[in-house]
C-alpha cells in the first residue's frame, strides 16, 4: 500500500481548523494501517493532562492515563486520540468507568491484539483512585497474557510521595 493510500483516512493530523469537542465523542478517533502486523510490539501513550468531571459533584478530576497496546491491523492516530481524551473534559463519570470506556472504544476502533489502560488520578478528599483495565483478543495467546498481566499489574505499587 502506498503512503498516500495509507493516510487517506487521517483528517485531523496537520489540520489547523480542528474543533475541540467538550462532550464525550468517540467518533473523533481515527486509525491508520499497521505496517508491521506480523510483529508483536507495544505502542504506549502517556497522557498526563486528562480531565473529567465527578458525576455527583461536578468537580474536575485530573489524571495521567497510560494506554499500552499491541496493534493488529489498525493503529490509533495520536492527534485523534488527544482530541478524544479531551472530549472527556465535561464528561461526568466515575474514574473506573472512564478507564473502561476508553479501553472499549479503542478495542472497537482498532481490534488490537492486546491493550491496557491505567488511570492514575490525583487525590481528592485524601484518596487517589488508579483503575486498570486490560484485554487480550479472545482465542489467542494475548487472552492469557491479559489474564496474567491483570493478576500481576500492581505487584509493586508506587509510593504516595511520587505524585
Amino acid at each position: 500500500m502506498s503512503k498516500e493510500n495509507e493516510l487517506e483516512n487521517i483528517s485531523l493530523l496537520g489540520n489547523q481548523n480542528v474543533k475541540y469537542s467538550y462532550d464525550y465523542d468517540p467518533g473523533v478517533l481515527e486509525t491508520f494501517e499497521n505496517r508491521h502486523p506480523e510483529l508483536d510490539y507495544f505502542v504506549k501513550f502517556n497522557c498526563p493532562e486528562f480531565t473529567s468531571l465527578c458525576p455527583i459533584t461536578g468537580q474536575p478530576d485530573f489524571a495521567t492515563i497510560y494506554i499500552s497496546y499491541m496493534p493488529g491491523i489498525q493503529m490509533v492516530e495520536s492527534k485523534s486520540l488527544k482530541l478524544y481524551l479531551f472530549s472527556f473534559r465535561n464528561h461526568g463519570d466515575f474514574h473506573e468507568n472512564c478507564i473502561v470506556t476508553i479501553m472499549k472504544d479503542l478495542i472497537h476502533l482498532m481490534e488490537p491484539k492486546y491493550i491496557e489502560v491505567w488511570g492514575k488520578f490525583t487525590p481528592r478528599g485524601g484518596i487517589s483512585i488508579d483503575p486498570y483495565a486490560n484485554y487480550g483478543k479472545p482465542g489467542t495467546p494475548y487472552e492469557e497474557m491479559a489474564r496474567k498481566r491483570l493478576f500481576q499489574h500492581d505487584l509493586y505499587p508506587e509510593k504516595i510521595d511520587n505524585r
